[in-house]
Formats: structure tokens, sequence, C-alpha cells
């Protein structure tokens, strides 16, 4: 009688993860206790909102210039809606790098949809909602300056706040956020308060402009710098991803120092723009902590005080504007 056959055992294949890779590194994030007041604070993302102050006050010194009476109620309203976009747009960033995966693994501050901490439908709803807020006070805006064509502009930044990270080609993917923060938190911000509150545009708005812009993209190349491992591995094509550390850290130094020599350019007309050089002591410290940092958490202090250093810039300019 013949024994009877033995099936030869064959080593299971091995399965390359797919995906994310940062998931098949570190495994898909555990559901976690829902989201707590803090929680929503923290993904608001309050640090930044200093950029959006900065490009107010410059516009709106630039306007006494033209007129010197300070148009508050415009001013603030303009402030409200920066605040809002800039709120509406960390949401929306928190929802659209959650749903991708690309927030599974984070070393800065933790995020609501990428930690499973609050269902994606609902983070979008907020990012929505901060929209929609803009909107109705930049409604409010156009009404009372009768500057209808702004509409438009308020419809193309709404759009460009989204498309940032959300749909299916974010241009924040593609090597291109520094560009449309220069333009929008610097340029159109800058611009358009000044517009609103005198239909003028004198040179000085357009040199606030610039150094709004550069500044705010700083704050984003230190916040890239420190993602740039974990935004490499999960496809995500930043400038800092494409460009490389060293060239990253050039540019971060460009852009926190060409704000100073356009403040040196004013202060030959307007003398109290010397003392915005006071304020490149935090830039100079920026720049050190990106040229030596050890672990990418110390970006975020970078990126805190270069924040805070625009700012400080736009309300020493106001002064030199306005005083």
């Amino acid at each position: 009688m013949a024994a009877p056959s033995r099936k030869r055992s064959h080593p299971a294949k091995k399965r390359r993860p797919g995906g994310n890779p940062q998931k098949a590194k570190a495994g898909a994030p555990q559901a976690t206790a829902p989201a707590t007041a803090r929680d929503w604070i923290a993904a608001a993302r309050l640090r930044t909102l200093p950029l959006a102050i900065t490009p107010v006050l410059i516009g709106t010194g630039a306007a006494t210039l033209v007129d010197e009476r300070l148009h508050w109620v415009i001013a603030l309203a303009c402030l409200a809606v920066a605040f809002a976009l800039q709120i509406g747009v960390n949401y929306a960033n928190d929802y659209s790098d959650g749903i991708r995966g690309t927030d599974d693994v984070r070393v800065g501050p933790g995020r609501l949809t990428g930690g499973r901490k609050a269902k994606p439908r609902t983070v979008l709803i907020v990012a929505l909602a901060f929209f929609a807020l803009a909107a109705v006070i930049g409604l409010a805006l156009v009404v009372r300056t009768g500057q209808w064509w702004l509409l438009a502009v308020g419809a193309v930044c709404i759009v460009a706040a989204w498309f940032y990270t959300g749909g299916k080609r974010p241009y924040g993917y593609n090597a291109m956020g520094e560009l449309f923060v220069f333009v929008f938190f610097g340029l159109v911000a800058t611009l358009g308060t000044t517009w609103l509150q005198v239909q003028a545009l004198p040179q000085e708005a357009w040199f606030g402009g610039v150094a709004a812009g550069l500044l705010a993209c700083a704050v984003l190349l230190a916040n890239n710098l420190r993602d740039i491992d974990q935004d490499r591995l999960a496809g995500k094509r930043t400038l800092s991803v494409l460009i490389g550390r060293r060239p990253t850290q050039v540019l971060f130094t460009l852009f926190v120092l060409v704000p100073f020599a356009i403040a040196v350019f004013l202060a030959f007309v307007y003398p109290i723009a010397w003392l915005i050089l006071i304020a490149l002591l935090g830039g100079l410290a920026a720049i050190l902590i990106v040229w030596t940092y050890r672990t990418p958490r110390e970006l975020i202090t970078a990126l805190q005080v270069t924040s805070f250093t625009s700012v400080a810039y736009g309300a020493l300019l106001f002064w030199a504007f306005a005083g």
C-alpha cells in the first residue's frame, strides 16, 4: 500500500503594504477619545493667526497715507475675514490631509481627522462654516464700500484656500504652496485691505504686501521643513521635499531677511521704520534654529518665532506709515 502523498507546504508570500507608506511603517492610528474643546482649538492652529494680522496692519497703515483718517470698522472687518479664512483653511487642511493619510504620523500638534478624534464630515462642516463666515463678512464689506468686483476676488480666495490640500490635485502637494501663500496672504490681503479703505493702492502697500507675503512663506517653509520626512513618505511633494533641506534653509533665510531690507529702504522716507529692525532679533533667532536644529520639534519654535516676528513687523510698519 502506497504511502499517502504529503502536500508540500509553501511559505506564504510576503505582501507589500499598500497605501500610505507611513501606515505600513507605523501602523494606522487607533481610535481615540472624542475631541474635546481643547482639541478643536488646537486644530484651529491659533499660532498661525499672526499671519492674518500682519497684512491688515500694513494695509491699514498704507491707507492712512492716502486718507489720514483711520477706517477702523473696515479694518476690523478685513481682520475678521482674514481670521475666518485662516482658521477655515487650517480645518480644511486637517480634513484633507487626514482622509489622505498624510497626518497618520505627525511631529507637530495632533490633528482631528488624522488622529481619529472627530469624524471627517464634522471637520469638513466646520471648515466650510468658517469659509461661509468669511464670505458673509466679505459681502458686507463689498456692500459698505460699493466695490462689487471684489466679490470675485473673495471667491477666488476661498477656492484657493480649499484647493491648498483639497480636491484631486491640491497645489500644496505639488510645491506650489509658497507661491499661493505669497499671493493671497501677502499681496491680496494687504492690497485688498488698503483698497477697501481708500480705493487707492500707494506703492507703500505693494512693498508691504511683498514683505508680509515673504514672512508668511517663511512660516510655511519652517512647517514643511519640519514635516519633510513624513511628507516625502506620504507622497506630498512640498517645495521642501522637492529641493531638499539645505536649499530650504537658504530660502527660509532669504524670506526672513528680504522684508527687513524693504523696511530699511522705506525707513529713508518713514524714519520710524528703522524700529522694525527690532523685530529682526526674532527673525535672526528663527534663522538660527532652522540652521542648527537637531530634531523636527525644534522647528515648531522657529515657526512660532517667525509668526510673531511677522506681526511685530506689521505693527511697526503700521506705526511708520500712520505715525
